[in-house]
């Protein structure tokens, strides 16, 4: 006899099946002077698409679209990240985030909706792969630049969700009709997320398809990215270096504040330091940002849609935030006054706003840009030396100079860090980690860099005064995946405190 929650798991698994049959699919267009990733959803057999090149890049956009939505990349990412940062915290149903004891019922459900639309995304990725190469119509050169493309988003996508929860189900080509799918050790998941980029580097195209799609330049800085997380500082030393020689990178020019709305601003088709970004526009709706609608205040002019004004910082009583150079013009752009309760010196980010929005920003999110770039390698550079050298200080020193409207390119004795006053590896260290946390501010990174260097207890407890519990620092396994996944116990494979 079959038991009812063997019938509830076999319905589950014959939809499973046909949610793979039926894809989602997306058509490529030139929208607002931008060009963009617009899906259009229509159901169709699988084994009667994917045979032309036209098909299969319908279907590589489609990796793309749970990605954008609010509750990833369009928004609560990288704000639930960016309150995990010692200079921001949390209002209203984020607030339990500011005791850095784990995450309450809310919070969950917000990482659940995270951890379904990677795999999602995933799921979109391993359909090219695992089709492209049966295309009946389609060139051996766009199959490799496409499921090239396919496997950079998929190594991106496990990045993500094992900084996030450690080690978690290895999805790919081989079993997308499998259900139970066991947890996968952080190394099972580094080893797939290295072959992946390893192949994108390879068969990526050296200028991307359309804008908003990876190259071989953003597969090497991926890859930089992910040594940096495996200690491995030699090799991601040499990745950085392979995209900074490749001279198609420059910082922007700043002389001005404002000046940085030329790399992060809601009209910014592309800029000189794009390297990968996520691509989002003010029309049709379904392509809007909305991260922009969490961080502002209404009325406040950055963003005349609204807002729930969900992050914050103070200005004076936070410490990291009262040490921050005024006369760098990064602080000046990233935050304005606003009072609401909290004291006179409380501030909103105002990195992305667009004062033009109806309905949702047009900005683009800057997973990669070529200041990430240049700190990876004065970090990698140092450790690889087990010593700070002339090249590394100059690569910071370059950031450094266009934060204070300076040419990035030209020494400036006035704003120059001195190699003879950071000469430890650790207190070079921690002057790019430092400069990393200006630079990205309000971008959803910083955390991740504090976990990676093993300084996130002792960084929180200095500025917050609060002590992080273990479990803060990984997100719990989905109810929603160990409750129809039975390779997944859910005590056994869970994480800490959960």
């Amino acid at each position: 006899m079959v038991s009812a929650a063997d019938s509830d798991l076999f319905t589950l698994q014959l939809l499973n099946m046909k949610f793979y049959i039926l894809i989602l699919f997306s058509t490529c267009i030139l929208f607002s002077c931008k060009k963009m990733l617009e899906e259009h959803p229509q159901s169709i057999a699988i084994e009667n698409f994917y045979n032309t090149a036209a098909e299969v890049e319908t279907g590589v956009n489609a990796i793309y679209t749970p990605i954008r939505s609010t509750a990833t990349f369009g928004a609560l990412y990288q704000i639930q990240l960016e309150i995990y940062a010692e200079y921001m915290y949390g209002r209203g149903s984020h607030a339990p985030l500011n005791d850095y004891q784990g995450l309450d019922n809310t919070n969950i459900t917000r990482t659940e909706d995270m951890w379904r639309a990677f795999y999602q995304a995933i799921r979109n990725a391993n359909i090219i792969i695992q089709r492209a190469p049966k295309g009946k119509n389609i060139s051996d050169a766009d199959i490799k630049k496409y499921v090239g493309e396919a496997r950079f988003m998929r190594a991106l996508w496990y990045f993500h969700l094992v900084r996030n929860w450690a080690g978690v189900p290895l999805r790919t080509e081989n079993n997308m009709d499998s259900l139970n799918v066991p947890r996968s050790s952080q190394a099972s998941v580094y080893a797939l997320i290295l072959d992946d980029l390893k192949y994108a580097e390879t068969n990526l195209p050296d200028v991307p398809r359309l804008s908003g799609a990876p190259s071989k330049l953003c597969a090497k800085t991926l890859l930089a990215d992910v040594y940096m997380n495996l200690n491995q500082y030699t090799d991601a030393r040499d990745k950085a270096r392979e995209v900074i020689l490749s001279n198609k990178f420059s910082l922007v020019n700043i002389t001005a504040a404002n000046d940085f709305e030329k790399v992060f601003g809601a009209d910014i088709t592309s800029s000189t330091e794009e390297i990968f970004y996520l691509k989002f526009a003010r029309t049709p709706s379904s392509q809007n940002y909305f991260y922009p609608l969490y961080t502002h205040y209404p009325n406040s002019g950055y963003y005349p849609p609204g807002g729930f004004y969900t992050i914050y910082s103070d200005a004076q009583a936070n410490t990291f935030m009262k040490d921050w150079d005024r006369t760098d013009l990064r602080f000046a752009f990233n935050w304005y006054n606003q009072t609401f309760g909290l004291g006179a010196t409380t501030v909103l980010s105002k990195k992305f706003s667009d004062k033009s929005a109806v309905t949702g920003a047009g900005n683009d999110y800057p997973m990669y840009r070529y200041a990430d770039v240049l700190l990876f390698y004065a970090e990698a550079e140092a450790r690889a030396n087990g010593s700070p050298d002339t090249d590394a200080m100059e690569k910071l020193n370059m950031v450094r100079r266009r934060a204070y409207g300076k040419l990035s390119t030209a020494p400036d004795n006035t704003i120059d860090f001195k190699l003879s006053d950071y000469s430890t590896l650790s207190s070079f260290i921690n002057l790019v980690v430092r400069e990393r946390a200006y630079e990205d501010c309000s971008e959803g990174k910083h955390w991740h860099d504090l976990k990676r260097l093993g300084i996130a207890k002792q960084t929180i407890l200095a500025v917050k005064g609060k002590t992080v519990a273990d479990k803060h620092l990984l997100w719990p396994i989905p109810k929603t995946e160990y409750n129809y996944n039975r390779a997944i116990d859910p005590v056994r494979d869970q994480n800490p405190g959960y």
